[in-house]
């Protein structure tokens, strides 16, 4: 009985002291942003206990090294669900390294849905419109769940615009990640040109994007791009914006 006591009395005392290290580690993760991207039961059995083990050990790049070489394979075997499989463990493993979240999410959006698209075994056009969107989705929540680890870092904004300009008709969307990764003092010089470009397609949106289409034509110090132009004068004529007061005047009237 006594020695069953003295157990209990130190796994007590293991408990307490374990606790605090666990919490502290557990908000250095939520600090750096790491939502959702821990070492659980659920890895393991995805990598196996042997990678996991590794993994806990301090080899998170070497175990994620390893799966991208794996999922390199899969993708030229067009496997695209173990593609899917091994980019959702990779990102798991190292959530701060951006390259990955891109990768995964280029492979799934692009590449897995155009084969989707031209998938000769699938006879049905409307199935193979359905696996392409159904790609394309699993592109952008990995581009999403890389933003929830990566807030501080626009590069995957950036590419959440990409895809939603040039795979969706969610124009607003594309808009506002361009528009967010703007805000990053080392982005793209076109993020607000795409953004105001994107928010100029959103019906209902027409005066706010003319606003923001003209803050960026008054700022330009060479020739306005011509794209700039285009989305400009197709903006005057939704708003039926007075001839005299038009960047792109009508034909036959003094520029």
């Amino acid at each position: 009985m006594k020695r069953i006591v003295i157990v209990l009395v130190a796994l007590l005392v293991f408990g307490a002291a374990k606790f605090p290290l666990e919490k502290s580690i557990h908000d250095a993760h939520r600090a750096a942003y790491f939502h959702g991207a821990t070492l659980n039961l659920t890895l393991r059995e995805q990598i196996g206990q042997g990678a996991f083990l590794a993994a806990l050990s301090g080899f998170r790049g070497v175990i994620a090294d390893i799966l991208s070489l794996q999922a390199n394979e899969a993708w030229e075997n067009t496997q695209w669900s173990r593609v899917l499989f091994l980019y959702n463990q990779i990102t798991t493993l190292q959530p701060r390294l951006t390259l990955s979240w891109e990768m995964g999410a280029w492979y799934m959006a692009f590449d897995a849905a155009q084969a989707a698209l031209d998938d000769p075994k699938q006879p049905r056009q409307a199935l193979r419109e359905k696996a392409r969107r159904e790609f394309i989705q699993q592109g952008r929540e990995l581009l999403e769940q890389g933003i929830r680890n990566n807030p501080d870092r626009y590069v995957l904004y950036n590419r959440l615009g990409f895809v939603l300009m040039h795979k969706t008709n969610d124009h607003l969307g594309a808009s506002q990640a361009y528009a967010k990764a703007a805000e990053f003092p080392d982005c793209m010089g076109y993020e607000k040109r795409f953004a105001a470009y994107e928010l100029s397609l959103v019906p209902g949106k027409e005066a706010e994007a003319y606003a923001l289409l003209l803050q960026l034509y008054r700022k330009e110090e060479r020739a306005p791009a011509p794209k700039l132009l285009s989305r400009i004068k197709a903006m005057e004529e939704k708003l039926n914006i007075p001839p005299e007061q038009r960047v792109c005047k009508p034909p036959g009237r003094p520029q």
